[in-house]
């Protein structure tokens, strides 16, 4: 599937997750400047259907955009439809999952526990999230993939340019990561030109030796 391995290449997904997404491309150009293509933008927000939709056709191919916090297959056949590149969903959600293998679309469904990343993964999703991440902490990415080495996880909560590099060291194929790139106030003050800055900042820590 291109988009996995688009999503393992650059291994950040940007979180996107506003009020509204009147912004929406603005935000996905300072993201894609920054060196992250692979954007989230989440239901939680006011059209961020809408918000793939804009993104998609005004950046191209240069730029994966997805949803999240997609809980009902409803959603996930809408977002799909719109041109959803992947749907992310915060817990096991096996409705979800089957509505993008139907559609063979990247879906990355949340857990916390061993059963629960297990029971992502036997669903049909490519990609499992742990969240909350720091909850647990990079040891236990390690000791899940101890008898669990054939997940790919996807830490998300609390990842930050500080932090990412450890997850990925501890087996983690990729990082979301929210708060720490993109909020409500930057995006509010215009603040594009910060959002590219903390976005090289992650991409450069991945990148060091």
């Amino acid at each position: 599937m291109p988009i996995l391995d688009e999503v393992l290449k650059h291994k950040i997904v940007a979180v996107i997750r506003l009020h509204d997404y009147k912004f929406a491309v603005e935000t996905a150009r300072a993201l894609v400047a920054g060196g992250i293509p692979v954007l989230e933008f989440t239901l939680t927000g006011q059209g961020a259907i809408d918000a793939v939709v804009a993104t998609r056709k005004a950046l191209g191919d240069t730029v994966i955009a997805g949803v999240g916090t997609v809980l009902k297959a409803e959603e996930a056949e809408a977002a799909i439809a719109a041109g959803a590149q992947f749907v992310v969903t915060p817990a096991v959600r096996p409705a979800v999952i089957a509505a993008c293998v139907n559609h063979n679309t990247l879906s990355i469904a949340g857990g916390l526990t061993p059963t629960e990343l297990l029971a992502a993964h036997e669903a049909g999703s490519q990609l499992v999230k742990v969240f909350p991440a720091t909850v647990v902490g990079t040891r236990y990415i390690k000791d899940v993939l101890a008898p669990l080495p054939f997940l790919k996880l996807v830490p998300t909560g609390g990842i930050s340019a500080d932090n990412a590099r450890d997850f990925l060291a501890a087996g983690a194929v990729a990082v979301g990561i929210g708060g720490n790139l993109v909020s409500n106030r930057l995006v509010a003050e215009g603040a594009f030109a910060q959002i590219t800055q903390a976005a090289r900042a992650v991409v450069a820590a991945l990148a060091a030796n």
